[in-house]
């Protein structure tokens, strides 16, 4: 059984930062591709940060550059580094485990980040 359990969101001014963290409860981490998605009001769900499959991350136009996504295997824990954060990055944002040996797709319980001054 995979438990993802997400911390670190909030509300953040624009322009501010914030460092979120996914700790997973999986026997081995190094099988999962772990990532970042986020749903905003009214929208679908979609890929803030992840790492690839095969090696390397991959970002979304809008969080390139102002995001940077991390991970500690011994702690088994991702983390997703926001910087410069704006109004439309305000969205409930999830914890993604791809198990790339089964294909299967683990999902935290979600947590909010809201962006306002």
């Amino acid at each position: 059984q995979v438990e993802l359990v997400e911390s670190g969101g909030g509300l953040v001014q624009p322009g501010g930062s914030l460092k979120i963290s996914c700790v997973a409860s999986v026997d081995d981490f190094s099988i999962y591709a772990m990532g970042w998605y986020r749903q905003a009001p009214g929208k679908s769900r979609k890929v803030a940060a992840r790492f690839l499959n095969r090696g390397g991350t991959f970002y979304s136009d809008s969080t390139r550059g102002r995001f940077t996504i991390s991970k500690d295997d011994a702690k088994k824990t991702v983390y997703l580094q926001m910087n410069n954060l704006q109004v439309d990055d305000t969205a409930v944002y999830y914890c993604n485990a791809y198990d790339t040996q089964n294909r299967l797709d683990y999902w935290g319980q979600g947590m909010q980040v809201t962006v306002s001054s």
